[in-house]
């Protein structure tokens, strides 16, 4: 599939502003494939043409204003929306999708411990397609509001507070605004352990085999996310903008940690089956710590787009490291940061692959 260029997702920007995403998720279709229902409502500024992204394994359906579009006319995972006119759009997408086995998009595992079934999602930075249609690109935020049918002794947990209606029928709270490779659902027989801090839900999450193993660190996982929550309240002088704060250790991560707004996710060899170090908990604390710092900035605040992720993620780790020392038992995360971080980065500087620090991309 062709990557998204910036000037294309300029000229789309200049074109549309997108306002709200509608987002139907249904998980009961087995292990190979779930149902993808979006309903986008959008307004183009002038009249022209753009596309929207989607990676289906088929598209039942497309209409734009109650008028069909051609299924066939998807290429490349890029469905043309022509002849815009100024104004307000509404589009609609039916299709079904497939689970990922590589951590991209809907990632799907089974445990061989008892053969219980999670799902996860990863969109960053472009995989938002393979869950639902999308004007994928970071600085055409919307409000997501998510509905998922899962199977009836599932858990679902999103962005938003989840809420179950009829055994299996889940509501996720809409969002603010963000962007969509924020957008974030995992689901299954979720072990929880779950407490409320300033006026908040919070809750950890792992698989069922992994309970007794979070249960024994779940106090001080808990207790490193208040101090730290209370310490960036302090710094930043900006409520935290959502309306809940997860964190689901899920298996097969393809990535250290994910800062989705309301449900950040992390690879589940953090879930420690053994005896540690107390450095290897202060990585945890770390990781922790920058996933948190997205809330604010990344999350609440985005790039406009990817050139500048180095910032975004390299604010986050010096806050990270910062308010793990300033407020938590681990205060010589510094000492590590010179022995560890800084001697990765002089390493990669020496390297033929050494580049600037900001592409045009």
């Amino acid at each position: 599939m062709p990557a998204l260029q910036r000037d294309e997702a300029q000229t789309r920007a200049r074109l549309i502003d997108v306002h709200h995403y509608d987002i139907a998720l249904d998980l009961t279709r087995g292990a190979d494939r779930f149902g993808s229902h979006t309903v986008i409502q959008f307004t183009a500024r002038a009249a022209g043409d753009t596309f929207v992204e989607l990676k289906p394994a088929e598209l039942h359906s497309a209409t734009l204003d109650g008028r069909p579009l051609d299924p066939a006319a998807l290429d490349d995972n890029r469905l043309p929306l022509t002849g815009l006119t100024p104004g307000a759009h509404e589009l609609r997408l039916d299709a079904t999708m497939s689970y990922s086995r590589t951590g991209e998009g809907m990632h799907r595992f089974t445990d061989p411990a008892d053969g219980e079934s999670y799902v996860y999602t990863q969109l960053f930075l472009d995989d938002v397609q393979r869950v639902f249609g999308a004007f994928d690109q970071p600085d055409l935020k919307a409000v997501f509001a998510l509905t998922v049918t899962a199977p009836t002794d599932w858990t679902v947990l999103g962005n938003g507070l989840a809420t179950q209606g009829d055994p299996g029928h889940w509501t996720l709270a809409p969002t603010p605004l963000i962007s969509t490779y924020l957008v974030a659902v995992a689901a299954g027989r979720w072990h929880s352990v779950r407490t409320e801090h300033a006026g908040l839900p919070f809750g950890i999450h792992c698989r069922r085999s992994l309970a007794p193993h979070l249960d024994a660190d779940a106090e001080e996982i808990l207790d490193l996310t208040r101090r730290c929550f209370d310490r960036y309240h302090e710094i930043f002088e900006e409520p935290y903008p959502f309306d809940s704060y997860d964190q689901a250790f899920v298996p097969e991560f393809n990535a250290g940690a994910m800062e989705n707004p309301g449900l950040v996710t992390f690879r589940d060899e953090f879930v420690f089956r053994s005896a540690v170090t107390d450095t290897e908990r202060q990585t945890r604390g770390v990781v922790i710590a920058h996933e948190m710092a997205h809330m604010w900035f990344g999350d609440l605040v985005t790039l406009q787009w990817w050139d500048d992720i180095w910032l975004n993620e390299s604010f986050a780790e010096y806050m990270g490291y910062q308010v793990l020392s300033e407020a938590t038992r681990f205060t010589d995360t510094w000492t590590d940061f010179a022995v560890a971080r800084k001697g990765w980065g002089y390493d990669a500087d020496q390297r033929p692959s050494t580049h600037p620090v900001a592409h045009r991309l």
